[in-house]
């Protein structure tokens, strides 16, 4: 007797949007950095590093 199981695609479409908000935290920190302001640079990180739990929860929760 076989099982199946059918993923949703909620699951992928919710990884890449806070996949690209990640990406996104990353470039603002990098492109402030590069500009020496170090508080829009840590916002940047912060921003970067909470959509990457908020990225791992949901693959997570939609597993």
């Amino acid at each position: 007797m076989a099982e199946a199981t059918t993923g949703s695609d909620m699951g992928i479409g919710v990884a890449m949007l806070f996949g690209l908000l990640g990406v996104g935290g990353a470039v603002v920190m990098y492109a402030a950095a590069v500009g020496h302001d170090q508080v829009l640079s840590g916002w940047g990180f912060a921003g970067a590093m909470t959509a990457a739990a908020i990225l791992i929860a949901a693959i997570h929760l939609y597993e």
